[in-house]
């Protein structure tokens, strides 16, 4: 059984709910602390499944959660994408976390635009935020990329580190105006 939900499509990705089968590749991406430092720190295999077993749920209870992308070509498992939002959140997220040895070809960008497209337009969401650690440079200049704004600072909740955190992100209608120009 998997989790319902949409299939996106973009020109190089598909996101879809993840699978059973996305769970090795998750947990070797949340399993890289140096990676995933920013995610929170790396985790052992029973906590990322525990954390992949909640997005499932989040798709099934909400109707929506992270994506897995899955590259075309290879078939591959490369991150997750989409719309997050648990309970204390600073506002309804688009997050991306692609993994290392998938970065730098603008996977992030392309599924987070996705999966903006998508969370405006099937989900009525009238803003999407990205929470960024200061330091998450990489982020940042995704969050730039997809026409984002740093709106403000902020703190995870205690839950989630209580870290303090940048809150990049943009409302619909800036969103459109944005692709109207061109923009991702």
């Amino acid at each position: 059984m998997t989790a319902s939900g949409p299939i996106l499509e973009t020109e190089r990705l598909l996101l879809r709910p993840p699978q059973l089968q996305d769970f090795d590749a998750w947990a070797a991406f949340m399993g890289d602390d140096a990676h995933v430092r920013h995610l929170g720190g790396g985790q052992p295999r029973p906590v990322a499944w525990l954390g992949m077993m909640a997005v499932i749920g989040s798709w099934t209870a909400c109707g929506f959660a992270f994506f897995s992308v899955i590259e075309k070509d290879s078939g591959r498992w490369i991150g997750r994408v989409g719309p997050w939002r648990p309970e204390g959140w600073p506002g309804p997220e688009i997050g991306w976390g692609i993994a290392a040895d998938a970065c730098g070809k603008g996977y992030a960008t392309e599924s987070a635009a996705a999966a903006i497209d998508w969370a405006f337009d099937a989900l009525g969401w009238q803003e999407v935020i990205h929470t960024i650690t200061a330091d998450n440079l990489a982020s940042k200049r995704v969050a730039a990329r997809l026409d984002s704004r740093l709106l403000r600072h902020d703190r995870m909740p205690e839950r989630f580190g209580d870290a303090d955190i940048e809150v990049w992100g943009q409302s619909r209608e800036q969103w459109r105006q944005a692709r109207a120009r061109g923009g991702r």
